[in-house]
């Protein structure tokens, strides 16, 4: 049987690999390539292969980067199941409807970039190098429909009488519609056939809540196959959920070949007993600037996690309790089916809250926003307030009207808390603010672009990479040496380069045969 690595091979994102035995394939993961637009939008377009050749997909959780071309896979003839945790079956409804309309939003938001140009152009006068600003002003009122929303309607009118070739989104919310009912959620534990003479069992990852290490079996002409595949690994003690698994079954334990992530490859992050210390110690230091704190965080996991530690700290009375705003309808859904799987939750939270009666999720001071008007409101707050908000990369969302209103105000702070990819604002944030704060914060502040428009970093930028969803270079090893399992060889994805070659090296020097596939290439197993 062959392994080919279509995503998050040398890369972080989009993340999917094709079994292909004898009798049947299976997909592990359907993800998205997260990024720069022009390099990502052909790769999410075009699928390698003929959906209709799948069997199976296997999801090792929800988050977008695994999950997001699920419903081009099905569009394009995809009829089999989407075999995952219960959890993830329940979390995946939210989160790719919340990526259509992405999707969606982007596509008109360019289609009415485009219509603007063309009617601009059309519009000046001959010799002119700019059209009046009276005409720009009447030109967005046609294309406009109240202070938010576009005339989709006039604007679609226009790409046709001007033949232009209209941006189609990715997918649509109709297209969710249409995979939704391909998912089947299962038990940890519990083997299920995903193929003729194909099996496999989901282990807790420990990365976020429904997360699962994948044992595939397969049995084609008298031999039996095993590969493993981690998702992606979380790290051990944190609060909310489990640890990822040490110890499989006695007939899942010998892998022929195990897909291993690498995101972190090459670093240690903090310990996670510093998690709560060092939250504490941010919020304390933008207090006292009289400040906010800006989060952007993904809305499934980092948002619940964050939520868990602010609960801790207020109970504990260790920080003020200043207002807390969850500024994601998408987060408040998935926060709702945190409280429907306590299942998932670890001994500590159990202890900590629902023994004593609690919701871990909800306590005073914290709200749940949902409109644009409520959001708005929040942008104009002053004084010391909590934001969290997508996108957890900053690549669109509403954290980036929040940024907006108060990025050039020294008195902010914007706390970045997971990992930021290549090619990302939050990247740039990341990188600049630190830059920044290294040089003493003499000068002029960096500049950032985002929302058409330049601004300028003045706010104080930290990071606490303890908060990581992922486990670093130690724990992935710990999961390696120390669980039960009779690993043969380790194929590294889901890594930037300089992290997964960095992994392999560290791997071989323990004794393990590694190899770090490039997009494209296959893996003969037996």
């Amino acid at each position: 049987m062959e392994v080919t690595f279509y995503g998050a091979a040398r890369e972080v994102t989009g993340s999917m690999h094709l079994l292909t035995a004898e009798k049947g394939c299976v997909l592990l993961d359907c993800g998205l390539f997260q990024g720069r637009r022009k390099e990502t939008a052909h790769k999410n377009r075009t699928l390698p292969f003929d959906p209709r050749i799948v069997n199976s997909l296997v999801l090792s959780h929800a988050h977008i980067d695994h999950s997001g071309r699920i419903p081009v896979l099905v569009k394009e003839g995809f009829a089999g199941r989407i075999v995952c945790s219960r959890a993830t079956a329940a979390a995946s409804e939210y989160l790719l409807a919340d990526s259509a309309h992405i999707q969606e939003s982007d596509a008109d938001y360019l289609n009415y970039k485009m219509v603007r140009s063309t009617l601009a152009e059309i519009s000046k006068s001959p010799g002119a190098k700019r059209i009046s600003n009276r005409r720009l002003k009447e030109i967005k009122k046609l294309l406009k429909k109240g202070p938010h929303g576009l005339n989709k309607k006039t604007i679609n009118e226009l790409i046709s009488r001007h033949h232009l070739e209209a941006v189609e989104p990715l997918y649509t919310l109709e297209d969710v519609e249409q995979a939704i009912p391909h998912f089947d959620g299962y038990p940890y534990r519990y083997p299920t056939e995903v193929g003729n003479g194909i099996t496999c069992t989901l282990y807790d990852a420990g990365h976020i809540m429904g997360s699962a290490i994948v044992i595939v079996t397969v049995k084609e002409n008298g031999n039996c196959f095993r590969i493993g595949f981690t998702g992606d690994i979380g790290r051990f003690n944190k609060p909310i959920i489990r640890d990822p698994s040490l110890i499989f079954k006695e007939e899942d334990r010998r892998l022929d070949l195990l897909i291993m992530e690498s995101t972190y490859g090459d670093r240690e992050h903090e310990p996670v007993g510093a998690l709560g210390p060092r939250l504490k110690q941010v919020l304390t230091d933008a207090f006292a600037r009289g400040g906010a704190v800006l989060i952007p965080c993904f809305a499934f996991g980092r948002t619940q996690e964050l939520i868990y530690l602010l609960h801790t700290l207020y109970k504990e009375g260790a920080v003020p309790e200043v207002p807390i705003y969850v500024d994601s309808p998408l987060a408040a859904n998935l926060t709702r089916v945190f409280g429907e799987h306590p299942e998932v939750y670890d001994q500590e939270t159990h202890a900590s809250f629902l023994q004593e009666g609690r919701n871990p999720f909800s306590f005073e001071g914290i709200r749940f926003v949902s409109s644009v008007e409520e959001s708005m409101a929040v942008n104009r707050r002053p004084g010391p307030h909590i934001v969290l908000a997508a996108s957890g990369m900053c690549e669109g969302g509403r954290i980036l009207h929040h940024f907006r209103h108060k990025i050039h105000d020294e008195k902010t702070t914007i706390l970045i808390v997971g990992y930021m990819a290549e090619h990302t604002l939050g990247r740039r944030i990341l990188e600049k603010g630190l830059d920044y704060a290294a040089s003493g914060r003499v000068g002029d502040p960096p500049m950032v672009r985002f929302l058409n428009k330049e601004y300028p970093l003045r706010a104080h930028v930290a990071a606490i990479d303890g908060f990581s969803a992922h486990g670093d270079r130690n724990e992935m090893t710990h999961f390696v040496k120390d669980s039960n399992l009779d690993i043969q060889r380790i194929a590294l994805v889901h890594g930037e380069e300089d992290q997964a070659v960095a992994f392999s090296e560290h791997l071989r020097g323990l004794g393990y045969p590694v190899t770090v596939p490039r997009r494209g290439e296959v893996l003969r197993v037996g």
